[in-house]
């Protein structure tokens, strides 16, 4: 016997989403027992900055856009803590379920975007022993790399004039184009990926080992 009307109507919506690890990651509210690096650096990579809007043959992918962010701290900020470099890695990490909103779509859509996406990055920090919240000192170096990192997006990937990317991101002091030239060509899915996992795998060997 098929459901009526009105009992349809009162079925639950599906806030989770299957991974290919079969992990169920409850979106509304998600556990760090159901987040997986695999699971991350599989979506990073298949997640395009800039709306896709950018040259080559492939996207340039939220989990390149997540090693250049890091190669930015890593010469800027030599001396910080190793959970910060792996904060800095998975600044982004949310995106692999939520996707990669430009800053434009964000403001249209306020405040219940964000309030998602600080519980997704809390649950991943949980799972990878990171502190729940950042000082606001470590946030705010978190955000001076993203936006050097998106300046040379900017001008190197999306069409931006260096006049018109300076607008609207920092631009970056202390590290040049040269500096992270090898990050900035769009790689297929399956090399960002690796390359993803492999920044992360050096980091957790740097984590397990801070006192």
């Amino acid at each position: 016997m098929g459901l009526g009307a009105s009992q349809k109507a009162e079925r639950p919506a599906r806030a989770w989403q299957r991974m290919l690890s079969g992990r169920r990651l409850d979106l509304l509210d998600p556990s760090p027992l159901d987040i997986e690096i695999e699971d991350i650096a599989h979506g990073l990579a298949r997640v395009a900055r800039w709306n896709g809007q950018t040259v080559g043959e492939h996207a340039f992918s939220v989990a390149q856009h997540s090693l250049l962010v890091a190669r930015i701290g890593e010469k800027l900020f030599a001396k910080s803590k190793p959970h910060w470099y792996m904060a800095l890695l998975l600044h982004d990490a949310p995106e692999y379920v939520v996707g990669d909103m430009i800053s434009p779509f964000k403001a249209v859509i306020g405040g219940d975007y964000k309030s998602l996406e600080n519980r997704l990055q809390q649950a991943i920090h949980l799972r990878f022993s990171l502190p729940p919240e950042l000082s606001k000192a470590e946030l705010r170096a978190i955000k001076s790399c993203d936006r050097m990192a998106a300046f040379f997006e900017a001008t190197r990937l999306a069409g931006f004039s260096d006049a018109e990317a300076a607008r609207f991101f920092s631009r970056p002091r202390g590290v040049t184009g040269q500096d992270v030239s090898d990050l900035l060509k769009p790689l297929p899915a399956h090399q960002a990926q690796g390359a993803f996992l492999d920044a992360f795998g050096h980091l957790a060997s740097r984590l397990a080992m801070e006192p």
